[in-house]
């Protein structure tokens, strides 16, 4: 039986309950699901996605002082009162080895929440690609890849990376799954936008999207260089039943406790 390929252009175009019985990638390329991969690289003890400001406030008062520190965006930029941005750059392992991060973005939290009935949610960026696909291809479930969008927008890079994952699994495995429309206009966005399949290629096609414009608007464009460094990270950041966001290596997904 072919196992099938889901893309969710926005996570409004799908309904909690259709996740069920499935594996989910959430997908946030510019930047939560980037930022998240790195931190958990970098020695995060666990992010906790939260859905507004006063959730982050509240997980970090739950945690034992001095043990939490809370990240995100709103309008692209940091929270005020917060302690780290919405940029990889923030989450070195001096800064937040060992922490938890109390995490909130305009979209790609949200996300990561409207997924989360899936059996399985892995964290998805071009950064781990490689890792995420493998994952996908030995999980034997449906695949459902959401794209957080923007504002409600169906964003370029996200749909890229999406296309990229379907690319991949079809590559390798063809004969094993059966694609969505949304999957196949994924497929056929990706290899039209790819150029050669180099990293240049790709920063390229990340900033003619509207999230790379946004982010060289605000002056972040060395983000979009560290989004499109293609499996430059072998960790894949996974939701378990308590909410929080914890790593593991590669395949090793498959033993993890969500």
């Amino acid at each position: 039986m072919l196992r099938p390929i889901f893309v969710h252009l926005l996570p409004t175009l799908f309904e909690p309950d259709d996740v069920v019985g499935g594996i989910a990638v959430v997908v946030d390329i510019l930047r939560a699901t980037t930022t998240i991969t790195h931190a958990l690289a970098n020695g995060v003890e666990c992010v906790i996605p939260c859905g507004s400001i006063e959730e982050a406030l509240a997980a970090k008062n739950d945690l034992p002082t001095g043990t939490c520190l809370l990240g995100g965006e709103r309008g692209g930029v940091r929270i005020d009162g917060f302690d780290l941005s919405n940029s990889p750059d923030d989450y070195g392992p001096d800064v937040v080895k060992g922490k938890s991060i109390g995490f909130t973005t305009t979209n790609g939290t949200r996300a990561l929440i409207r997924a989360e009935k899936a059996d399985h949610v892995l964290i998805g960026a071009f950064v781990n690609l490689s890792a995420v696909t493998d994952r996908l291809r030995v999980s034997g479930l449906p695949v459902h890849i959401v794209c957080a969008g923007t504002n409600g927008q169906i964003t370029g890079e996200d749909v890229l990376f999406a296309g990229a994952v379907v690319n991949q699994l079809l590559d390798r495995s063809a004969r094993d799954f059966e694609t969505s429309d949304s999957a196949r206009i994924a497929l056929n966005y990706w290899r039209q936008e790819s150029g050669n399949g180099s990293t240049e290629a790709l920063q390229a096609a990340l900033r003619r999207s509207q999230g790379g414009r946004n982010l060289i608007e605000l002056g972040y464009d060395r983000d979009i260089t560290t989004a499109a460094d293609t499996d430059s990270v072998p960790w894949i950041g996974t939701l378990n039943e308590a909410r929080t966001i914890t790593a593991c290596v590669g395949s090793d997904q498959e033993n993890s406790s969500d």
